[in-house]
């Protein structure tokens, strides 16, 4: 597996639809945000508005006045004109409609904090197309879906609201956000620190560049989950490439192998890296999405699907065929739980949505996070991280290549002690907290974690199952916010 296979398999929980990759195996097939209909998933219906703001295409030259309508959406049932405060939800890379129904977090808290809440679309994704149906022509019409230009659009809407709703010009802002959107919402509470009083970022691996983290680390979580999840489940997970590879040497195997695993199509020699790179990214999506309660993202899950998956895997020392027969019954529990899939099929391709394009460019420009893995401490075959082979294949594809310094360069890597009132949130049990900020910086840079949580479980909707610890979590990022809330009138009222 390349390395921008590798970095855009890992990215899936980032990418909306399908992620566009070399190999047509390494789709976000489990992605985390959104399904490949966004407008079919069972999502409680939210009461809100939807309206368009003309942003400027590019804020940071003179040269084109282009302009084009970012979508957002407004809810204010709870909000209060006198000593309210505006939610402001960074958007990530997809559909807004769809974070907005699935970010229950903020519609739970706001009535407590007499919330207007505001959920903006990023550019290039969902409606916010700059060049409409040219948006993704070629590298010249992307050169403007950056993360900088997308803070650049939150600032100029937070003008906008405030310059054009009654009541809200004098009102702090709270940017939140997950993942992404998460470094999204920490960025701009440093970049804009005189627009959003603080910033709730969930689940945000502001620190996943360069080598300020490891590049093994994710991979390194993913199999704890799964060790810690059933005795001998990370063993018999790394034990199985080599079965894979055994077995698929002679003709006959790579018959029995698509047979035992009930794929649709025949393998071929020429398949076997595909497959392999296919049950990777099943292991990583389960790992973000262990959540402890059933869920419905691309598939039904089960609570605490590793759990579920490792019932299945608690013997590594029996033959290769056998093996792979219990792989099966755990891939089964991904992508058939409910039990009406008549086969697996490692080559479907999700929507051809203009999401899986926007991130594939993004990935290939800002955002490089390397990722790594040795066979040794993790459960995945080894592959290094290879700069110069990503920038050949961003090359190849896109004609650009990756800057790999930039994001910390633009935003500071380890070096944000200046900045204030931001909550880095993160669950013990997502692989992304390895690139996240997982210890107090300063009184004010604080992180939250939580011990039995996956990717964002915090900003998901209150549930009978929520642990202790999710709870724990969300009563202290409100308090911070009521906090932040507060310091905004106090310091208003002094100054008049």
């Amino acid at each position: 597996m390349g390395p921008r296979a590798l970095l855009l398999l890992l990215l899936s929980f980032l990418a909306p639809w399908a992620t566009k990759a070399l190999r047509p195996a390494l789709r976000a097939l489990g992605s985390l945000h959104l399904p490949t209909n966004p407008t079919s998933l069972p999502a409680v219906a939210k009461n809100y508005s939807v309206l368009y703001f003309q942003q400027k295409i590019d804020h940071f030259g003179f040269n084109t006045v282009k302009t084009f309508n970012q979508r957002y959406l407004v809810a204010d049932k709870y909000w209060k004109k006198n000593g309210g405060s505006i939610l402001f939800y960074t958007g990530n890379e997809g559909d807004i409609i769809w974070f907005c129904n699935n970010t229950g977090f903020m519609w739970d808290v706001a009535e407590e904090l007499k919330s207007m809440l505001v959920f903006a679309e990023h550019r290039y994704y969902g409606e916010s197309l700059p060049f409409g149906d040219n948006s993704f022509k070629d590298s010249r019409h992307l050169n403007f879906l950056t993360s900088e230009q997308a803070l650049a659009d939150f600032a100029e809407l937070i003008k906008h609201l405030k310059r054009t709703i009654p009541g809200a010009e004098n009102q702090p802002v709270i940017a939140i956000g997950g993942s992404y959107g998460g470094m999204l919402a920490a960025w701009f509470r440093m970049k804009y620190p005189h627009m959003a009083v603080g910033a709730l970022a969930a689940s945000a691996p502001i620190w996943q560049f360069e080598d300020l983290v490891p590049c093994g680390v994710f991979m390194k979580i993913v199999t704890t989950d799964f060790r810690k999840s059933g005795p001998h489940c990370s063993e018999s997970i790394r034990r199985s490439w080599d079965a894979i590879n055994r077995l698929s040497n002679t003709g006959s195997g790579l018959q029995w192998l698509t047979g035992a695993l009930h794929l649709c199509s025949p393998l071929t020699s020429q398949d076997i890296q595909h497959l392999k790179d296919w049950i990777s990214e099943t292991w990583v999506n389960l790992a973000m999405v262990d959540y402890p309660y059933a869920s419905n993202f691309l598939q039904p899950l089960p609570a605490w699907p590793i759990k579920v998956v490792c019932q299945y895997l608690k013997n590594p020392n029996v033959s290769d065929s056998l093996l792979l027969q219990n792989i099966f019954q755990a891939l089964n529990v991904y992508y058939n739980y409910s039990g009406q899939v008549k086969c697996l099929n490692i080559s479907e391709t999700a929507t051809s949505s203009l999401g899986t394009l926007g991130w594939s460019y993004q990935a290939c420009t800002e955002v490089v996070m390397p990722f790594c893995t040795n066979g040794v401490d993790d459960m995945f075959e080894p592959h290094s991280w290879n700069l110069k082979e990503l920038s050949d294949e961003c090359f190849e594809q896109w004609g650009v290549r990756p800057r790999p310094s930039w994001i910390t360069t633009m935003y500071g890597g380890k070096n944000i002690s200046s900045h204030t009132n931001i909550v880095f949130s993160n669950g013990e049990l997502d692989p992304w907290s390895g690139g996240g900020v997982t210890k107090d910086i300063t009184d004010t840079l604080v992180a939250v974690t939580i011990s039995e949580g996956a990717h964002h479980l915090d900003l998901r909707a209150k549930n009978a199952l929520d642990p202790t610890s999710v709870l724990l979590a969300r009563a202290l990022e409100v308090r911070h916010m009521k906090n932040w809330i507060r310091d905004f009138y106090d310091r208003a009222g002094k100054q008049h």
